[in-house]
């Protein structure tokens, strides 16, 4: 039996999600976890008192609890993509503060519209305006390349993925007409491919002395 790390997950959380794009990007296999944060596994508390996911156990003395930590070692293992550029610092180093920016900005203000769509308050616009700020910046360098950095993808486009994602759920029908053209490209791109369908497998509850199921490319 392989003593691959063991990756505690939960199918539609877009903090696990990003972090099972990473380590599908990177071909690095793990167990894979998926619990049901109602009932938590006592071997997640014990591994995590955190027990929130992602948490990936590489080993009893590396125990990764961020979703972009678990990102940022999934890709030092293997990175076939360069999705983290390596050998240029200063891009690197660009990828890392647009992710920080958008984590610390963008995610708040989308679970302000989540909650003023689901508890139809009144003021559901203007928390949605609040959010396109950093979606017309994200259309602006869409318009210029591809991907968010440039032509080629990088780790900043799988870490804001499933937030862009969840976004364009909120309201449907206003997303559909709303004037973001290259937004729209990107994110179909992504969810029209067969990685993403990878990514969002449906796995059984995991619970101890079950089999280990492997997640990897």
């Amino acid at each position: 039996m392989h003593d691959f790390p063991y990756l505690y997950s939960l199918r539609n959380c877009p903090f696990a999600m990003r972090a099972r794009l990473a380590i599908y990007k990177s071909a690095q296999p793990v167990f894979i976890r998926e619990v049901d944060l109602r009932n938590k596994p006592s071997a997640m508390v014990i591994d995590s008192p955190k027990a929130t996911v992602p948490i990936l156990v590489v080993s009893q003395s590396l125990i990764i609890e961020e979703s972009l930590e678990v990102m940022l070692w999934s890709l030092a293992q293997n990175d076939p993509q360069n999705l983290l550029r390596h050998n240029d610092d200063n891009k690197f180093n660009d990828i890392l503060t647009f992710i920080y920016r958008f984590d610390h900005g963008f995610k708040s203000a989308l679970e302000d519209y989540k909650c003023a769509k689901r508890y139809h308050e009144d003021n559901v616009s203007e928390q949605r305006a609040v959010c396109e700020v950093f979606i017309n910046e994200l259309e602006q360098r869409l318009g210029c390349h591809q991907f968010v950095m440039d032509e080629q993808e990088s780790l900043a486009d799988i870490a804001i993925l499933p937030f862009v994602r969840q976004f364009a759920r909120v309201e449907r029908k206003w997303y559909v007409q709303s004037p973001y053209p290259n937004v729209k490209r990107w994110l179909n791109r992504y969810l029209q491919h067969a990685i993403f369908s990878k990514v969002m497998t449906q796995f059984p509850c995991w619970q101890a002395g079950d089999n280990p199921v492997v997640y990897c490319a």
